[in-house]
């Protein structure tokens, strides 16, 4: 094996067990551990509104991606957070972004909010595998989950799922081939990413992907 293609393969092996790694449900909130940037994304299934799978393939993106991970429909902050983005999204579409957001509630669920303001791609991530392979995924604890069922709010019934789990809400910034350009999560639920700092990094890797463009151009 040549030294390049040598660099290659521990380079592939490496970024296999990050992957690796990052899949697991991590105890709470304070534990998660995200990908990074420079890192790349595993392929990730998730289902639409209909209930049918989307497979989310790094090697076959036609487009840079904003992924935002939120816990769900009976989240004020969630709710609040995704008005917020309104502000963002005809930039970031403009700029060539597809914008997704995806939470845990089953799609019966997400398309009870599909003629809601918000114009939206919403998918379902009942199970928490997408959140579990991106390292953001975590257990809600009894005392939690108990309170949550006191509010009237039951994660197992709208999740379908035995195990009480959620994601840290996050957003990722994904270029081309399943790179992770910028991430942002913060297991203070209360504390989001701004539309601002979104757009910001959404701006510099299209100018980076325009500069590299150009350069082998010319």
């Amino acid at each position: 094996m040549t030294p390049s293609l040598q660099k290659i393969a521990i380079t592939l092996l490496i970024a296999l067990i990050l992957a690796v790694a990052n899949a697991e449900i991590y105890r709470t909130a304070d534990q998660v551990s995200p990908l990074l940037p420079g890192q790349t994304i595993p392929a990730l299934r998730v289902l639409d509104l209909d209930g049918e799978f989307m497979e989310i393939d790094p090697d076959k993106l036609d487009r840079p991606v904003v992924l935002t991970f939120y816990r769900g429909g009976w989240c004020p902050y969630c709710n609040l957070h995704l008005a917020e983005l309104r502000n963002a999204e005809s930039e970031l579409k403009a700029l060539g972004f597809d914008v997704w957001f995806i939470s845990p509630d089953k799609p019966e669920l997400l398309k009870e909010g599909e003629q809601s303001e918000f114009d939206y791609a919403l998918f379902s991530d009942p199970q928490s595998s997408a959140a579990e392979a991106l390292g953001i995924a975590f257990d809600v604890d009894a005392a939690t989950l108990e309170q949550y069922i006191g509010f009237g709010i039951d994660l197992k019934d709208r999740t379908d799922s035995q195990r009480a789990v959620l994601p840290a809400p996050a957003t990722f910034v994904i270029g081309s081939k399943g790179v992770v350009q910028f991430s942002y999560v913060n297991p203070d639920y209360s504390v989001r990413l701004s539309p601002e700092v979104l757009l910001a990094a959404a701006r510099a890797y299209s100018q980076d992907q325009q500069s590299r463009l150009k350069n082998r151009r010319g």
